[in-house]
């Protein structure tokens, strides 16, 4: 019963989020979107798992709503800024990248229309507590959709890897046409960015999937997605200058955080047995 039930529960999302997903997309390559694009397509999953619940059990539970234990939380916060301190210190040691302590605190300036930028302290201090809940509402959209319905429910029917990787594909492949589309990449050719951002991502799912299934909260994946999205394209990416070759190392759509994201989801995948 509970099989069936999980089968139905992603099926209808999957045809939900997917649909949802066509229409942003559409009405922003036609112009009737203009502003808010990210919010609208990150809400996407988020909505499209809210209805489901809805359909199929006639209420918002299961999505994983408890805090859980604070340390997976807290470890949820910190890996991003683990991994992305590895791959872009690595990049300004060796010179395949510099680093410009302005553009960062200018870029928090104009957020805020101060007239004058203030230090790289209190300005990372500002990105790291009150922009975060800016760009959590983003990301909440699509984790109660992907951590929050769609892993439980394939946690039902399969194993942790087999969760992990069906979960990851789903989501790179859903980014796809943001970065053919859209232009969400770092510039530089498809050809690259892509298989890099796939294993990133799908290296990442592994993450979110042991984390979310040990915790038991879904606000695990909230914050870590958070936090990504947070220091590596609102820090380390505006902190970095480009000095020919550095976007193949950097950003999402580098090498660079493909690998680390592999490292972290072996290690994950090593702690598999702790899941049961």
């Amino acid at each position: 019963m509970k099989m069936n039930n999980a089968k139905k529960q992603i099926t209808t999302f999957v045809i939900l989020f997917t649909t949802f997903s066509i229409i942003v997309y559409t009405l922003f390559l036609t112009g009737f979107i203009k502003h808010g694009f990210n919010l609208w397509i990150m809400w996407c999953p988020g909505v499209a798992a809210i209805i489901t619940r809805l359909i199929h059990q006639r209420n918002l539970r299961n999505f994983g709503w408890g805090w859980g234990k604070t340390r997976y939380q807290a470890a949820s916060y910190f890996l991003p800024l683990l991994l992305a301190l590895i791959v872009y210190g690595i990049v300004w040691l060796t010179g395949l990248g510099e680093i410009s302590v302005e553009n960062f605190t200018n870029s928090i300036a104009k957020f805020f229309g101060l007239t004058e930028p203030l230090s790289l302290l209190p300005s990372f201090l500002i990105l790291a507590s009150i922009i975060i809940f800016l760009s959590g509402i983003a990301a909440f959209g699509e984790e109660i959709g992907w951590r929050g319905l769609l892993v439980p429910e394939l946690a039902k029917l399969t194993s942790y890897t087999r969760v992990s990787l069906i979960s990851g594909a789903v989501w790179a492949v859903w980014h796809i046409p943001g970065i053919l589309f859209v232009g969400y990449t770092s510039g530089i050719t498809a050809w690259f960015t892509i298989p890099c951002f796939a294993v990133m991502v799908i290296s990442a799912s592994f993450v979110f999937t042991w984390l979310r299934l040990k915790s038991g909260s879904v606000w695990t994946a909230v914050i870590l997605h958070t936090t990504h999205n947070l220091f590596i394209q609102g820090f380390f990416d505006v902190l970095t200058v480009d000095t020919g070759n550095t976007k193949y190392i950097t950003t999402e759509f580098g090498i660079g955080l493909a690998i680390a994201y592999a490292v972290a989801a072996f290690i994950c995948w090593k702690k598999r047995n702790e899941l049961a």
